[in-house]
């Protein structure tokens, strides 16, 4: 199905792609792009990249929303980026209200599944998050990795385990799309 040349960059949702909220963004009207992603998007597309989200969803675990919401700002965002992303994951685990899962970054079970079914090279490979947790699962599979420094990460020390770090997935693409 896919030569085992592919690279891909991996996206963290909330914070990276749309403006994060602290009681969590599930619903379209709060669903609001960041400046410059689908220029971003189309950048990385245009550079032969497969685009796949891997996002935790906790809410779902703690039982604010659904499944359901997910996938509907899911296609909402695919169709503001014209279709363009590849696929998404998403983890609705939480260790206090369901349980522990290797699906759940920090861990790497849905980057490894992406990985699998896509048949990516992870050395030609790059994860773009905004915490430090997507940066640790970025690691665990080989990928470089971006840090976006935003509204989660201003409480957070950017992390020391990068290869690099910046404001905006537009900047992150500019870097991928200059070392690719």
């Amino acid at each position: 199905m896919f030569p085992i040349e592919n690279k891909a960059v991996f996206l963290d949702r909330d914070g990276v792609l749309n403006k994060d909220k602290v009681d969590y963004v599930y619903q379209i009207e709060y669903f609001h792009i960041l400046d410059g992603v689908i220029e971003a998007i189309e950048m990385l597309k245009k550079n032969g990249f497969l685009l796949i989200v891997i996002t935790n969803q906790s809410g779902i675990a703690k039982g604010i929303y659904s499944e359901i919401e997910v996938e509907k700002c899911w296609e909402y965002l695919q169709q503001k980026c014209n279709f363009l992303i590849d696929d998404h994951y998403f983890a609705p685990h939480h260790p206090k209200y369901t349980s522990e899962s290797l699906s759940r970054k920090p861990d790497s079970l849905l980057l490894e599944k992406a990985i699998a079914k896509y048949k990516i090279d992870v050395k030609n490979s790059w994860l773009v998050g905004d915490s430090q947790r997507d940066i640790e699962a970025g690691n665990k599979v080989g990928v470089k990795t971006i840090q976006v420094l935003g509204t989660k990460a201003s409480h957070e020390k950017p992390s020391e385990i990068i290869d690099f770090s910046v404001n905006s997935l537009l900047e992150a693409t500019k870097i991928i799309c200059q070392i690719a």
